[in-house]
């Protein structure tokens, strides 16, 4: 990649970043309600004397026109200062670290499941098409593409949580189990596994298509004709051959429907009770903490942002013939 080109991807990410800013400041404040009621309750709003209720508007600087609450956050953000949370009462930063991991794990595993198993099994099928098993997956997929994230977790959770007792009906760890090593691992594992099922059985359909409907167009091209006439094994000429020339667009989709995964992914995380960012998103928002709520969709925004960026180059790499944009 030449010196200009990554200039120029680096000024459209660095202008969405400061627009998303931007709407991040505003959107929570577009919330009806005063954070005061919310943190403290109507009746002891009621019962605090005019000098309190001032002395809290001045502190949480509510009491300052907007363009003076969005001039002292961008000076905080330039300092790495997410804010003070007005319900936990600590930085929003201490707050968003123990919550983020949690989902960057379940994410993270997310896509890397959703993208090999909707490639090997989009590959697999569109290589053998009209096949009894490309006719099996097509219609598993489709039927699954149309079920809603929150609808797949709520009927995992209640029948493989309630009904089987499969798996934990919430959380991430066992409470008080004090486990380590690969007992911890699998304990993460298995409260893990309902949501991660939701997300992937939910999310894998358009890799699957994708790939699936790109490796059908391909096996009729000409080199695939003389790989064939080469006597490659079937194989080989499905997945090393068609398979490499699916490669770029599945990268391409993976980095693009990143953000309706994390989408998903934070409402199972409030169905699943699992510690993450969903879940603290929707505890900010009933208490209107309007420094929490800013620093989880910042945090959001930016890891979005960051997997996004990795895919262009990743697109590049791949296949450096390709232009990172076409503009």
């Amino acid at each position: 990649m030449d010196g200009e080109t990554l200039k120029k991807v680096l000024a459209s990410y660095l202008a969405a970043l400061a627009a998303l800013i931007v709407l991040n400041f505003a959107l929570p404040r577009f919330m009806p309600g005063s954070p005061l009621e919310a943190i403290y309750g109507q009746e002891a709003l009621c019962t605090m004397s005019p000098q309190l209720v001032e002395e809290l508007n001045r502190r949480f600087m509510l009491d300052q026109p907007l363009y003076r609450q969005f001039g002292a956050y961008v000076t905080a953000l330039a300092r790495g200062d997410l804010g003070y949370s007005y319900f936990y009462q600590v930085p929003v930063e201490k707050v968003v670290a123990g919550y983020f991991p949690w989902t960057a794990l379940l994410c993270g595993t997310a896509l890397v499941i959703t993208t090999v198993l909707g490639f090997i099994l989009g590959v697999g099928a569109g290589g053998r098409r009209g096949s009894r098993l490309d006719l099996l997956l097509v219609a598993g997929v489709v039927a699954l593409g149309g079920v809603p994230d929150f609808f797949a977790g709520a009927v995992l959770l209640v029948v493989f949580g309630v009904y089987l007792g499969l798996v934990p009906l919430g959380g991430a760890l066992s409470p008080y189990a004090g486990y380590s090593g690969l007992k911890l691992v699998a304990d993460i594992a298995g409260h893990m596994a309902a949501p991660l099922a939701a997300l992937v059985a939910v999310r894998m359909p358009s890799v699957f298509l994708l790939a699936r409907n790109n490796t059908v167009q391909a096996m009729t091209e000409g080199y695939i004709l003389t790989a064939r006439g080469k006597g490659c094994p079937q194989r080989t000429v499905i997945y090393r051959h068609a398979g490499k020339s699916v490669l770029l667009p599945v990268i391409t989709h993976t980095g693009l429907h990143f953000t309706s995964l994390v989408t998903g992914a934070l409402f199972l995380e409030i169905i699943f009770n699992y510690p993450g960012m969903g879940s603290l998103l929707y505890k900010a928002i009933l208490a209107r903490d309007y420094p929490l709520i800013q620093g989880i969709l910042l945090t959001i925004t930016v890891a979005v942002l960051a997997i996004n960026l990795s895919t262009e180059l990743l697109y590049f790499a791949v296949d450096k013939r390709v232009s990172l944009h076409a503009r």
